[in-house]
């Protein structure tokens, strides 16, 4: 298949949902542009903010962004090309733009409050306590999953012949195993995250403190991030794993304390940059490969790159190495299709900065769409990139010791592309794809920690009359969110946790659609749209937890697991009880009366 096929065909789909399906939602809504927002409403300066529609656009889909478009997809081509190219144009335009779009405006409608506030209105206190209980689990998945990635992307280690690099070269740091030459490739992202992160309270200051124009402060941030990359190959930072491990932790459980400005939001602002930068790459080197194979100019090697060269199905391999791909794949790849973790940024942030109803279309649908492509855009340069072999070593290695690394399998593939779309040396491409995912798996880890740690609050105090002091503490709550991360990441690859965390994840997905269908059947409007991804998306998540229950974690006696297994399983079922408590039984009851 051509390279650039499946994202031609995407954004003709994306376009057409976005003109029609996302304008019929917008009707269901009533969206107003003469209602006032709660930004405008009550503007207090601090987190209600009237904010231009580009900049929230921007600050919305750097959030909602990062690893997981990349790390899903990666991961879910095992089970082949095509099914994962169905359920992400599938899951994005009918499941997850959905999704966004109406967690947001419904935020709005409330007043600014949070998808969990709303479920408590339209569910009660039960409804609450379900919904954060959902949200700590995948929470506290999300830092299992990326800190063991993390650890593995900032250790790679590759062959430098295979990175198109001589014995003399001396661009990367080396080690010798088996008598192979591997290049340091982590050392030098490492660095330069330090630097970005180490430079971030400086930003923050010149940003929120001196307030600096805008366009000012994106120069400085694309210097660093530019400087950062030239003082990590002459200075790559090393360390065992294990050592790198701990030094994460210390990270998080600091950053998870202190104020936003100083590290989160620079940083992000930082990011942001990396992120566009390499969308724009990714898509451009794309179209590029795929005028290349369909006009059959350009070397036979360049060719063989801007070919698809993943099988289109590979369900029986697939259901070896992750499970069934019903119903693994469609919570393998949940950021590009659906994501429950999407809604804590519509509802948290989002709906209190926009000043328009009619930009939520826009934010909350359009900007789904755009993961959509990037994560489209992730998986062909997978599977054109890299030869299949050698990406089953790398996500799913069979050497005794190795550990899954879908980082780099993606850092390598696009190395490729670029160097044949480009011309550009592969080892800057591959350096430049562990960069773009580490920043924002690393600022995923610490906000997840910080959101993890807000909830538990609220869990003590609704849960005691006079909260227990230790209960208050910060270093109590993120001590116990860390410690929880740690030991999990211990014995737990990304392999292993990453279907867990998307099982949590599109439950949470399904509860806010279902909160969702809840809020409109009370005012009378239609709820197909929403009750429909609902229902698929609690079927196939209750279905994935019974799977890996009794055929993964049971067997392997992975007691952790199992017990984030049952915890989920038994809130999922006390979810289902509390909507036929409160609605079909009442209906029902109604109806006779």
């Amino acid at each position: 298949m051509n390279i650039a096929l499946p994202l031609v065909l995407a954004i003709i789909v994306f376009f057409f949902a976005y003109r029609f399906y996302a304008k019929y939602i917008s009707k269901i809504f009533q969206i107003d542009a003469a209602k006032k927002t709660p930004s405008v409403e009550i503007n207090d300066g601090v987190d209600f903010v009237p904010t231009k529609p580009g900049v929230l656009f921007s600050h919305h889909f750097a959030s909602i962004a990062g690893g997981g478009p990349i790390l899903g997809p990666t991961i879910a081509l095992i089970y082949g090309y095509q099914i994962s190219l169905f359920w992400i144009i599938l899951g994005c335009v009918l499941f997850g733009a959905v999704h966004d779009f109406v967690a947001l405006i419904i935020s709005i409608r409330e007043k600014g409050k949070s998808i969990a506030e709303v479920a408590r209105k339209t569910l009660g206190d039960a409804g609450f306590f379900i919904f954060v209980g959902f949200t700590v689990i995948c929470l506290i998945m999300i830092i299992v999953a990326f800190l063991g990635a993390t650890v593995s992307a900032l250790t790679s280690t590759y062959p430098i012949e295979q990175l198109g690099l001589g014995p003399d070269q001396t661009l990367l740091n080396t080690i010798t195993e088996n008598g192979i030459i591997k290049g340091k490739i982590g050392g030098i992202a490492s660095t330069s995250v330090f630097i970005i992160t180490g430079f971030a309270p400086i930003l923050g200051y010149l940003l929120y403190i001196r307030k600096i124009p805008i366009i000012i402060a994106s120069i400085i941030a694309v210097a660093v991030c530019f400087v950062s990359i030239i003082i990590g190959v002459a200075f790559p930072v090393t360390m065992p794993p294990d050592i790198w491990r701990i030094v994460l932790c210390f990270y998080i459980f600091i950053s998870a304390g202190i104020p936003v400005w100083i590290v989160l939001q620079p940083r992000d602002f930082s990011n942001s940059f990396i992120l566009y930068i390499g969308i724009i790459v990714i898509m451009v080197a794309l179209l590029i490969g795929g005028a290349a194979s369909l006009f059959g100019f350009g070397s036979a090697e360049a060719l063989s790159v801007f070919h698809i060269g993943a099988p289109a199905f590979n369900f029986a391999e697939g259901g070896i190495l992750l499970g069934a791909v019903w119903p693994i794949l469609f919570i393998t790849i949940a950021c590009g299709a659906i994501s429950g973790f999407h809604a804590l940024v519509a509802s948290g942030t989002s709906s209190k900065q926009i000043s328009n109803e009619t930009h939520a279309k826009k934010i909350g649908y359009g900007g789904m769409l755009l993961e959509g492509l990037f994560a489209i855009g992730v998986l062909s340069v997978v599977a054109a990139g890299i030869n299949f072999s050698d990406y089953k070593e790398i996500v799913f290695p069979t050497t005794p010791g190795a550990s899954s690394n879908p980082i780099l399998a993606f850092a390598l593939s696009l190395g490729s592309v670029i160097h044949q779309a480009f011309g550009i040396n592969q080892i800057y491409g591959t350096i430049f794809g562990i960069l773009l995912v580490e920043g924002f798996v690393v600022t995923t880890l610490d906000t997840s920690v910080r959101l993890c740690r807000y909830l538990l609050e609220e869990i003590w105090n609704v849960s005691f009359k006079k909260v227990p002091k230790i209960l208050k503490s910060y270093y109590f709550n993120a001590g116990l969110i860390v410690f929880i991360g740690y030991l999990l990441s211990l014995t737990n690859s990304i392999t292993k946790i990453w279907p867990i965390f998307g099982s949590a994840n599109q439950l949470l997905a399904a509860l806010v659609l279902t909160v969702v269908a809840v809020w409109l059947f009370k005012k009378g409007k239609p709820t197909w749209f929403v009750t429909l991804p609902a229902l698929f998306m609690l079927v196939t998540s209750i279905s994935s937890l019974v799977y890996l229950l009794f055929v993964k974690y049971l067997p392997s006696g992975n007691v952790p697991l199992i017990v984030a297994d049952i915890m989920l399983a038994v809130l999922s079922g006390a979810f289902i009880m509390l909507i036929i408590r409160n609605f079909l039984y009442r209906r029902i009851t109604k109806q006779v009366s």
